[in-house]
């Protein structure tokens, strides 16, 4: 049978190399995206090829962090084309629709 985690218990072994979002508390120093992507995994693991769709999607001046926000703030609205990660990607890439609310 497994044992809880101690705050004294060593990391396990390879965890550093994980992303900050993969990991079961996120690190201090980690940034806005991965705070984002910890955010929505915290709550919808299922969610993970969704998230690192997104993540691995990239984009320059925040896009990756504006695709996540769009696609967080989708998931508890019904019909909003932004709950596809492509779609949040390209909306985020190129200025487009921020969801169901801006119709």
């Amino acid at each position: 049978m497994a044992t809880p985690a101690s705050k004294n218990a060593k990391p396990v072994k390879g965890a550093e190399r994980l992303p900050a979002y993969l990991q079961t508390s996120l690190p201090a120093e980690s940034g806005p995206v991965d705070r984002l992507a910890f955010e929505i995994l915290a709550g919808r693991r299922d969610l993970l090829p969704s998230v690192q769709r997104i993540i691995d999607a990239g984009g320059a001046d925040g896009a990756s962090e504006r695709a996540l926000e769009l696609f967080r703030d989708s998931l508890g609205v019904t019909g909003d084309p932004n709950r596809d990660p492509r779609v949040a990607i390209a909306n985020a890439a190129g200025g487009g629709s921020t969801g169901a609310a801006a119709r």
